[in-house]
């Protein structure tokens, strides 16, 4: 018996991965997207495209510049995922971070964050279907910090923490699920593919 139509779209995912820098995320989204490209697509990072068009990092802003590239990377967060949402009928969406993980840049705290995008945590969390949080590989030891992304600033000590702070923001969400630090990257992907294959089934 053929799927109905409507019943394919409705069963279309979400799914973000988090964690804080250095968990994998660029890395393992696009490996598992280009196995998968017949029925995943990635939404790449805002954060890194926003800071590379700025070519500066957080860590180099005064306080209102780094309320502005927030406001940036959720507008351009937003805009990602509709148009990548309608460009593919077919497919799940695999998000490189969320429109949650910028509370934890706001510098000002979360709940100003969602003031100021006239917004809520909770709205926020519907947006997604499926959150993956993966922990930092500074929990091993082997953070690279800026040597596999430019924009990025915390040493090993932030990156751990920055994670925790996610994990917190995150924990809401009826559906999250956690993927430790693997000291092989392979290993990890494999861990995440495990649990999409449950997800979108």
């Amino acid at each position: 018996m053929p799927t109905d139509p409507s019943s394919s779209a409705i069963a279309r995912r979400r799914i973000v991965l988090t964690g804080g820098p250095g968990a994998g995320k660029s890395v393992i989204t696009a490996r598992i997207v280009a196995r998968h490209s017949d029925r995943m697509v990635r939404v790449p990072e805002a954060a890194t495209q926003v800071y590379t068009k700025l070519q500066t990092r957080w860590d180099r802003l005064n306080i209102d510049e780094r309320r502005d590239a927030q406001r940036m990377i959720y507008r351009l967060q937003i805009e990602q995922e509709a148009s990548i949402f309608a460009s593919h009928p077919k497919h799940h969406l695999l998000l490189d971070r969320g429109t949650v993980d910028g509370a934890a840049y706001w510098p000002d705290g979360p709940e100003a964050y969602w003031h100021d995008l006239n917004t809520t945590l909770e709205t926020e969390l519907r947006r997604y279907d499926t959150i993956i949080w993966m922990e930092s590989a500074a929990a091993l030891g082997i953070y690279d910090g800026d040597h596999s992304n430019h924009v990025r600033f915390e040493d090993p000590t932030a990156a751990i923490e920055s994670g925790k702070k996610l994990l917190q923001l995150w924990g809401a969400h009826p559906h999250v699920k956690h993927v430790g630090a693997f000291t092989d990257i392979e290993d990890k992907i494999s861990a995440v593919e495990e649990l999409l294959e449950g997800e979108t089934s």
